[in-house]
């Protein structure tokens, strides 16, 4: 699947945060060439000249799409419908396959604008994404099977990708996109802990981000509820289940789970 990669032409339609961190994976795996790879910003100067160097950057929307095959939108949500506007007159259903990662938008919304026989993805990566490290949550209404391999293909060399239903995006990007900031957020706390108990900063922090990870590793390979490899670590009257217990006391669990509800409830007000 990768070498049907090697001869696309790709255009990120906006360098900000997001789609610099997929230009940045894309470059690492080498599935498209960074000579094929097409990055538009208004302010071009703000993307770093190490990357102008290895990619094309145009603030011309309408030419980077033009000469592309897939066309990712990672601009914001007030940005998306100008954007569509401007470049659907060049859009080729035969020939270009979109693929939207702007949160809280919906395939239904984009193809108000863009014609319903363009090939149409929606994509919710994370950050990570920059590393190979980013959980995908993928959807479309009208894409082949063909097409569907293909974008699966891609974001699985990005990380990991599931295929979900269009509805879900939202709730996708809450547990995916903003989780990393959630997950960081906790080693952010976990190392302020370790300090108070003696370690210093760089080595708290150095052992609270591999103890996540290991963590999270311990799932994905053993496929296993995380409360069973809880119970691998607590032991009666231990420590683990001492701290355990203090933090659900203090609001652990429902905490963050009221954060992923007022989040996933805030998208409809970002639009």
């Amino acid at each position: 699947m990768s070498q049907n990669f090697k001869k696309k032409k790709i255009a990120i339609i906006g360098g900000g945060n997001l789609g610099i961190s997929i230009t940045e994976g894309l470059i690492k795996t080498g599935l498209i060439e960074s000579k094929n790879i097409t990055v538009t910003r208004r302010k071009v100067h703000l993307i770093e000249s190490r990357l102008q160097k290895l990619i094309n950057v145009t603030s011309d929307n309408v030419k980077a799409v033009s000469g592309a095959d897939i066309v990712l939108l990672a601009i914001k949500p007030k940005q998306l419908m100008d954007v569509l506007k401007e470049i659907q007159p060049v859009l080729n259903a035969k020939k270009h396959l979109v693929i939207s990662v702007v949160t809280g938008i919906s395939i239904p919304e984009i193809t108000k604008v863009i014609a319903t026989n363009v090939p149409l993805f929606r994509a919710m990566p994370n950050t990570a994404i920059a590393i190979q490290q980013s959980m995908t949550c993928v959807s479309t209404k009208n894409g082949t099977e063909q097409q569907k391999e293909l974008v699966m293909a891609l974001f699985e060399k990005l990380g990991k990708a599931v295929f979900i239903e269009d509805e879900l995006m939202s709730a996708a990007t809450v547990l995916a996109a903003c989780g990393i900031a959630y997950s960081l957020r906790y080693i952010r706390a976990a190392s302020q802990g370790g300090i108070e108990i003696g370690f210093d900063a760089a080595t708290a922090q150095l052992i609270a981000a591999q103890t996540v990870k290991g963590a999270a590793s311990l799932l994905l390979e053993r496929g296993e509820h995380p409360e069973k490899e809880i119970d691998r670590v607590t032991t009666p009257q231990g420590c683990t289940i001492a701290g355990i217990n203090e933090m659900e006391h203090q609001g652990f669990s429902s905490s963050l789970i009221k954060g992923i509800i007022t989040s996933y409830k805030s998208i409809e007000n970002i639009k």
